[in-house]
Formats: structure tokens, sequence, C-alpha cells
């Protein structure tokens, strides 16, 4: 059986760098699945840190050593998600502190000034947690609400690829470590 699904807004070979957020999931997957259309091409609950990154062809072990040496460079934090915030039409958690993401965003996009946040759209990072993109969001405001706060860890840093269908995890960094681990089999870098 085959579903419809509209056209992806995501193109084959982009890539993103994301804090993989997992103690807000159970918070604001219920939200996510229904009203976030990133969660319905296996996006997790995250802060983006620079979407989008380099293409994928992009990527060899030059790049990735030099985000595994940056992400060293900046320790691991706890975040804190107390209140929701609004841009037109989208629903968010803020987190706190801000300014350990923006210090991320702004560290990538410092190295590969030809990948600046959001194609350049936006004249300030706001780091956020989306929760749902649609027109009436305040009753879904109010439930995610009651469930917060929501305390999580970012300790590392996901490179994310979108493959045409779906966003996978291609490698991840450690914040604060020289390690960062390939998951799956070792691109042909």
């Amino acid at each position: 059986m085959t579903t419809s699904r509209t056209p992806s807004p995501f193109a084959a070979g982009e890539t993103s760098l994301i804090v993989k957020l997992p103690e807000a999931e159970p918070i604001v997957r219920p939200w996510r699945e229904r009203f976030d259309p990133s969660a319905a091409y296996g996006v997790p609950a995250h802060v983006t840190v620079l979407y989008p990154f380099l293409e994928h062809a992009r990527i060899d072990a030059r790049v990735v050593a030099e985000l595994r040496g940056l992400f060293a460079g900046h320790a691991a934090f706890e975040a804190r998600f107390a209140r929701c915030g609004r841009f037109p039409g989208i629903l968010y958690l803020v987190p706190e502190p801000e300014a350990r993401f923006v210090a991320l965003t702004e560290a990538v996009a410092a190295r590969w000034p030809e990948a600046p946040p959001y194609r350049g759209q936006f004249d300030e990072v706001i780091p956020h947690l989306t929760v749902a993109d649609g027109e009436d969001l305040d009753a879904v405001e109010r439930q995610v609400a009651a469930g917060l706060p929501a305390v999580a860890h970012a300790r590392s840093v996901s490179l994310e690829v979108f493959d045409g269908e779906r966003w996978h995890p291609e490698a991840e960094f450690a914040l604060g470590e020289q390690s960062g681990e390939l998951l799956g089999p070792k691109p042909s870098y």
C-alpha cells in the first residue's frame, strides 16, 4: 500500500547539523508527529545548529575532521525548555541558555561562510525546538506548556543527510571531546 505525501521540502543530498534532544521527545513527539512536517522525514526533536550545511558530495574526511575539532572546542551543556515561543505560524520551545546554541551556529558559519544559517534569510539566529507548524497553535501551546519544563543534555552535534526520502544521521561529534563517531557504513571520503 502506498501513501501519498506532499512533495518534500528538502532536496536529496542536503545536510544539516543538529543537537538531538531525546529528553524533550515525551513532551513534543505527539505534536511534532501531527504538526511538524520535518518529523515525517525522520527528524527527531532537536535544535538546529546549521541548515542547510554543505551538500553531501562536499563532505569529505577533511570536513569531518574539521567538524570534530570545531565541536570539541565547545563544552557539553544542559538546556532547559521552560517556555514556548512563536514565529509566524510556528510554535517552538525556547532553549535556555540560547547563547550556547548560538555559539555553535556562529562557529560553523564562520568556518563555512558559504553555508549561512537558513540560507541567510534571517538576520538573527534564534535557537528553537520546533513543535508545530500551522494556523491555530493556541491549543497546542497550552498542552505543551502544561508539560514543561523539560531539561535536555546537549552532548553532541549530529551531521544529518537527506537521501531524497528521509533524514539519516551520518556522523556524531561529541561536544568537548576529540573523538567523533561515524554512524553506519563508512562513507567513501
